[in-house]
Order: C-alpha cells, then sequence, then structure tokens
C-alpha cells in the first residue's frame, strides 16, 4: 500500500498541474524536475487519486477485508470531497459519458478553457473543439503542460485559416444582410468574432454544443446566438439561468441577462423552460415567481405582472409545482410561506425561483454566489435556443467550464432525441 501510495503521488507529479494549483501558487508551468518532485499540499487530486490506488493494493494484497466493488464509482465519491458541484452534477456527467459530443469552445485560446478541455477529454464528457489561432492554442497548451493533441484528441479551429471561412461568411452574410451587416463587415466578423465562428459551427451540424463567454459583454454573445441559432420550435424567448449551490440546497435563478423587463409571457415561458431543464439534474422542479409583494399585498405593476404570469404556466402545464407571486423568505421556508399564506399550492421549498426583472436576478444571483455559496455555480444555462449554446460569463472557473460543458452534451442528446 505504500507503493501505491508512492506510484499515484509520481503519476500526479508527471501530469499536468490543476488550475487550483497554478492560481494559489502563482505559477503556469510548472513541470517534473528538481523544483518540483512532489505534488502541492493544495493539489485537488491527491484525494481522488491516493485513495482509490491504496485501496486497490489492499484488495489486492488480501488486507482489505471489505473490497470496493467499484472503484470507479469510490473515485467519484472522493471527489465529492474536493468539488462541491459533484453531488449536484453526478446525474449529468453520467449521463454525457454515455454519449459524448463534440462541443466548440468559442475562446479556445483562454487559459482556463484549455485546462477545462484536458479535464473533459480525461473524463470522456466530449471532444473539445478549440476556436483561436492554432500556433496561440498549440503553444499554450505546451506551456500550461496540458497533455491536449489537436487532430487526436481535441480538435483546433484556426481563426485565421480555415478551409470552411467563404462559405460560412456568405451564410452568415444571408442570415443577416437585412440587420445592417454589410458583406465587408460580415467576412471580418467570420475572422474576429469566436462566438459567432463557434454558433456558425453549430448551425452547420460541424459540432454538437457551443460554449462561449469567458470575457467579453454578454449581450454581444447573445446577438450572434440570436442572429444565428434563433430560438428553438415552440419557444417565444431566451433566458439565461444559474445553479447556485447552497448549504443543504440547490437554486435556480431565472433570468440572470437576457430580458431585462419581462412581459407576463416572458416569465411564463421562462419557468417553464427553467422546470423542463431543472429535471434534467434529476431534480424535481419547484417555482417560486418572487416579487416584494405577497399573495396579492400589493397591486403594484410588478405584482399584477407575476401573478398573471402564473395563470399562465398553470394554464400551460397544471401539474407543475408553482406558486407566486411571493416574497423571497416565503421561498425558500416552509415555516414561513405556510405562515403567510397556508393555502399555498407550493408543496415544498422552491429550487427555482424567477425574478421580475434582471436586475433583481442578477443581483440576487452574485450575492448569493459570493456571500452564501462560496462562488460554487453552474451556469449560464441558456434556455430556449434552437440548439445547444450557452454563454458563461468571464467569472467562469474551470469547474464552471467542465460543468458547462457536461450540461451542454446533455442537452445536445436531449435535441437530437426530440428530433
Amino acid at each position: 500500500m505504500k507503493l501505491a501510495t508512492v506510484r499515484a503521488i509520481a503519476d500526479l507529479t508527471h501530469a499536468e498541474i490543476p488550475d487550483v494549483v497554478a492560481s494559489a501558487y502563482g505559477i503556469e508551468s510548472l513541470r517534473f524536475g528538481p523544483e518540483y518532485l512532489l505534488p502541492k499540499p493544495f493539489d485537488p487530486r491527491l484525494i481522488e487519486h491516493i485513495c482509490p490506488a491504496v485501496a486497490k493494493a489492499a484488495m489486492d494484497s488480501g488486507v482489505a477485508t471489505r473490497p470496493i466493488a467499484d472503484l470507479e464509482a469510490y473515485r467519484q465519491r472522493m471527489r465529492r470531497f474536493v468539488y462541491q458541484s459533484g453531488n449536484a452534477m453526478e446525474p449529468v456527467f453520467v449521463a454525457a459519458k454515455a454519449a459524448p459530443k463534440r462541443v466548440a469552445y468559442a475562446e479556445g485560446e483562454d487559459e482556463r478553457v484549455l485546462r477545462a478541455a484536458q479535464i473533459v477529454v480525461d473524463e470522456g464528457l466530449a471532444t473539445p473543439v478549440l476556436i483561436g489561432r492554432a500556433d496561440v492554442i498549440k503553444a499554450r497548451i505546451e506551456s500550461f503542460g496540458l497533455r491536449l493533441k489537436p487532430g487526436e484528441n481535441c480538435e483546433c479551429v484556426n481563426v485565421l485559416d480555415d478551409s470552411r471561412y467563404a462559405e460560412t461568411w456568405r451564410e452568415y452574410h444571408s442570415l443577416v444582410e437585412r440587420k445592417g451587416v454589410s458583406r465587408l463587415l460580415a467576412k471580418d466578423e467570420m475572422r474576429s468574432r469566436p462566438t459567432l465562428i463557434g454558433a456558425m459551427l453549430l448551425r452547420r451540424g460541424d459540432v454538437d454544443a457551443t460554449l462561449c463567454g469567458t470575457y467579453g459583454v454578454y449581450s454581444d454573445h447573445l446577438r450572434y446566438v440570436e442572429n444565428v441559432i434563433g430560438l428553438r420550435e415552440g419557444a417565444t424567448t431566451l433566458a439565461a439561468m444559474q445553479m447556485v449551490l447552497l448549504p443543504g440546497r440547490q437554486l435556480f435563478i431565472c433570468d440572470t441577462h437576457v430580458n431585462l423587463d419581462p412581459t407576463e409571457e416572458q416569465i411564463a415561458a421562462t419557468a417553464l423552460m427553467a422546470a423542463e431543464e431543472v429535471r434534467r439534474f434529476g431534480l424535481t422542479p419547484s417555482v417560486a415567481l418572487l416579487s416584494h409583494s405577497s399573495f396579492g399585498s400589493s397591486n403594484a405593476p410588478g405584482a399584477q405582472k407575476m401573478r398573471r404570469a402564473l395563470a399562465l404556466i398553470r394554464n400551460s402545464e397544471p401539474g407543475l409545482d408553482v406558486d407566486g407571486e411571493m416574497r423571497g423568505d416565503a421561498a425558500l421556508s416552509r415555516s414561513i410561506i405556510e405562515d403567510v399564506f397556508p393555502n399555498t399550492s407550493l408543496k415544498r421549498e422552491a429550487n427555482v425561483l424567477v425574478m421580475p426583472s434582471v436586475d433583481a436576478a442578477n443581483i440576487a444571483y452574485n450575492l448569493l454566489r459570493v456571500a452564501a455559496g462560496n462562488g460554487i455555480t453552474v451556469g449560464g444555462i441558456l434556455l430556449g435556443a434552437a440548439r445547444p449554446v450557452h454563454i458563461l460569463t468571464p467569472s467562469a472557473t474551470v469547474r464552471r467550464i467542465v460543468n458547462m460543458t457536461a450540461v451542454a452534451v446533455v442537452d445536445a442528446g436531449f435535441q437530437r432525441a426530440r428530433a
């Protein structure tokens, strides 16, 4: 078992360092040698690599009296001690690994994206398609000590030289020529806007899903998604949903980015799409329509809007566990809601919070993320798009990119099944 420990440590030392270690020690290209003989104490991989190795050695030697039947499942349990999103994401990861897809990353030169792509390959979640300058991507892969190999375990779309360029810019121009985009501008954007490139690859079927947004302004990314991908059949709006992992609960908050002051129809559509997405996480949605008003205590326009949205939701999906308008504390506390409104139709504490505006949703999300959620989030999940495309935010971590890759893969499989 001591030898198993030594070998596991040696394997980690020869592998690339994870982003957590690089950030904690302010290093990027640390590799095995005189300056790096042992993994750093903050390396999150220690528990998930050493424990299974020791357990296997104990079983092989006959020391273990209760052998572990599934070492991979044991390793996954160890990972939950490191990554707090592990439990919440487990059903999604299982589904993604069962049917991996090709996922395009618009910001393929970003260090976080490259490190996430390495994990995606190692986990068997997807084949990464990295968009960027090919020489820069290759140089950074080498600099970070990653094992990504374009043409083997990943792909690279060179923004400066791709055989599909002429065909793609013409197709893009045909989509937006009546939106003020000239041929010259279409050519330029197809060279310089990686989100547009990712969206066009997705539209053409060259990839199964696209992730973007690790830098830049959300509205810029959204514009290309709207112009190129558009709404799925039956959808009337796009909306952004974020999952925040809190002690003892998971909350899904929407719409954090898209509809500044949504109508009751948009709120209803967002709630229904959010409930559909939450079910893919293996959860039963319980939807609260939030307001400063509590079940008719105010006739302010915002409160009335949420009440009208509730009627639309119940008409569309009578079986959905939903109620409102209500305050945030009532949505999250069974005792409070039973005291305020004992006849509520909400069967359990809400896990989907639908806000009356982007301001309310975005503020609530960021406050919870920082003050109560230790920054552990999954998102942004774009609801309503015709194909699996999701817009992250510049604060996205490597783990969030990995999580969103799994979400995108599952979405791609779901859309194929529905088609």
